[in-house]
């Protein structure tokens, strides 16, 4: 944000200062008293400093005075969103994806201009995502390439995490068995949650799991992913999915930096497509919405799209070549789903293929420009 030539003139601070955070929590009227417009990163490390904001929205409403980031959903802090509310905007930050990192023009993705035309005329052959960018991820330092040690940025990252942000979010004295968690749900990133298993697992009481999982939820380490219920199926699966937040910090804590082979690469590629969709996503549609569908035992289809009251449907495969049973939870769900306007099997191949009653084979590399 410093660097944003239409934020240019503000007072930016973080949090992350020692003696900032401390002023902060000395004095939070004080601390946001200027005349510039203010920029305070990590804000989540004082939580005093949302009443003292409301104050001062409240008595000149000056819109864009505050300017509030951190490391933490503020939406899913109860006292912060409460203090907050009607009085703020709020937007996430989610890891780079791939049209960024390309410089693809906004507002163009392949995913807007599908959902509008369904047709693949002049769409070219492109190479298959390597197996190294579902490693890196998409955290700004280590995609971008200034970080030359990966394994040690994201060492650090989890020691920041687990030492500062974790204990400035909950009263957690032990990390040990949160650690432990947090090893055990990147294993099984992009599967249907059950915090039942997970405990058995960890050997954690299913309350302390789901209290667990709702600080990495709110810290963004972790998301769920809502069932599709909006057609007559029998059977469906309604116990959500979940991805970690980042498919280069899911294979660094689950162990794995070579996939070839691997078998977590399936489970892999797909955190690293969510969260790709994702922030095409909330950057493409002001009202989008974002599910999975599963019929218990028969079929499945990893990504519903929803935008007003159609939808597309994506199934994604690891693999270079498809077959054709590939495509029975994507067939299935058009079958039930008369809006439904496109089904997409989404490959590591290089060509797209109409296949006809509205089903598409498309490259993960074209999906995701």
């Amino acid at each position: 944000m410093q660097r944003q030539a239409e934020l240019q003139g503000r007072k930016y601070i973080t949090l992350d200062d020692f003696a900032q955070l401390a002023a902060a929590r000395e004095n939070p009227d004080n601390f946001i008293d200027t005349e510039k417009p203010l920029i305070i990163d990590e804000a989540q490390r004082c939580p005093e400093l949302f009443v003292a904001i409301k104050r001062a929205v409240d008595r000149n409403r000056v819109p864009g005075k505050f300017i509030i980031s951190g490391s933490a959903n503020f939406l899913l802090m109860k006292n912060i969103s409460e203090s907050l509310a009607g009085r703020a905007a709020y937007f996430n930050l989610h890891p780079f994806t791939r049209r960024e990192l390309n410089g693809d023009p906004p507002g163009r993705s392949f995913l807007k201009n599908f959902f509008a035309s369904r047709t693949i005329a002049g769409l070219p052959e492109v190479p298959p995502i390597p197996l190294e960018d579902i490693v890196k991820g998409g955290m700004p330092s280590v995609c971008l390439g200034s970080m030359k040690n990966v394994l040690n940025w994201f060492k650090g990252y989890e020691h920041t995490y687990l030492d500062r942000d974790i204990r400035d979010l909950s009263r957690i004295g032990n990390i040990i068995p949160f650690r432990g968690l947090l090893h055990l749900a990147a294993l099984r990133t992009s599967g249907i949650l059950s915090v039942s298993e997970l405990g058995r697992d960890a050997r954690l009481t299913s309350a302390t799991v789901a209290n667990y999982l709702s600080i990495m939820e709110i810290s963004c380490i972790f998301y769920r992913l809502a069932p599709y219920l909006n057609n007559p199926a029998s059977r469906l699966i309604k116990s959500p999915k979940f991805y970690m937040g980042d498919s280069g910090l899911a294979c660094y804590l689950a162990g794995k930096d070579d996939l070839a082979d691997d078998p977590l690469k399936g489970a892999m590629l797909e955190t690293y497509v969510a969260q790709n969709i994702v922030g095409i996503v909330s950057s493409t549609w002001q009202q989008a919405n974002l599910f999975f569908w599963n019929i218990q035992g028969r079929h499945e289809v990893d990504f519903i799209i929803e935008v007003g009251k159609t939808c597309m449907a994506i199934e994604v495969k690891a693999t270079a070549r498809w077959e054709k049973n590939d495509l029975a939870g994507l067939k299935s769900f058009v079958a039930a789903t008369p809006h439904c306007a496109a089904g997409i099997l989404a490959y590591n191949g290089t060509t797209p293929v109409d296949l006809g009653g509205r089903l598409w084979a498309i490259p993960l590399a074209l999906l995701l420009r």
